[in-house]
């Protein structure tokens, strides 16, 4: 198997559900090219569960199999960026504990950096799933263009996280992830953007991701609404839209969060994906 100079990043915590887990690494190592480390961030202490799993794995893949374990659960954002600074190559594909990776994905989007040198991050469309990938509740499509991605990230997150492959010392340039609950991946798109760094997002479905209500039920709620508003505003100063994207988009947050789930899933599946 063809191994190639990329670092997978993940980061876990104790709520994950071993099987996910299982079924994210077995689509890692049934990818057309390898990567030449894995690295999982432990976010804080994890079930016996948990740690036995990824202790198989460590035994499966000896070196390529990388952890790292934080004595406390320190958020998704300070937990990658400690990921991104530990990772040993200059690309780093993102990858979530709990989704399905096509097994072309590597192989894809390292083809795209071979090919355009000047591109920083390069993502992909998703598939939505809940159960197994034969159920599939929808698809969130992303501009592919440049161009697009910045017109785009105006007012939407233009990248779908779990996709992202990106060079290493761009992102540190920038600050690399910063905490901004539920916001820091589109935080770190904007200010990559700003600063005039190239991107595109492969038209293919790279990347199987896990959805259902209680994903809705994350997104909705005061516990949402307030940061979520706070973070629409920081996204705002640091990135390329305007006041009138600002009030829009804040407008749009509002009425999401005071959705039911279920009406909230149902907007999100008819108006908000393809």
């Amino acid at each position: 198997m063809k191994m190639i100079d990329v670092s997978v990043l993940m980061s876990i915590y104790k709520k994950e559900k071993v099987s996910y887990f299982i079924e994210t690494m077995d689509s890692i190592m049934n990818q057309t090219v390898q990567p030449k480390e894995i690295l999982l961030i432990e976010d804080g202490p994890l079930t016996a569960d948990l740690i036995e799993a990824i202790q198989n794995y460590k035994q499966l893949l000896g070196d390529q199999f990388v952890t790292k374990s934080l004595k406390e659960n320190v958020g998704l954002g300070r937990a990658l960026a400690e990921g991104v600074n530990l990772c040993k190559y200059q690309l780093i594909a993102r990858m979530d504990t709990d989704d399905i990776m096509s097994p072309n994905r590597l192989e894809s989007q390292f083809k795209e950096f071979r090919e355009n040198p000047e591109l920083t991050i390069v993502g992909s469309n998703i598939a939505e799933f809940s159960g197994d990938t034969n159920h599939i509740l929808g698809n969130r499509i992303v501009p592919e263009k440049n161009g697009e991605i910045r017109v785009f990230s105006k007012r939407r997150n233009p990248f779908n996280h779990m996709t992202v492959m990106f060079r290493k010392d761009a992102v540190i340039q920038v600050g690399n992830y910063q905490p901004l609950q539920g916001f820091e991946d589109y935080y770190l798109w904007v200010r990559l953007l700003k600063n005039g760094y190239q991107a595109k997002n492969i038209q293919e479905k790279l990347v199987f991701a896990r959805t259902g209500l209680d994903m809705y039920a994350r997104r909705g709620g005061l516990a949402y609404l307030i940061p979520g508003l706070k973070a629409r505003k920081v996204i705002y100063k640091e990135g390329l839209g305007t006041i009138t994207d600002l009030l829009v988009v804040s407008g749009i947050h509002i009425m999401i969060c005071l959705m039911p789930n279920k009406i909230r899933g149902k907007f999100y599946e008819k108006k908000l994906r393809n």
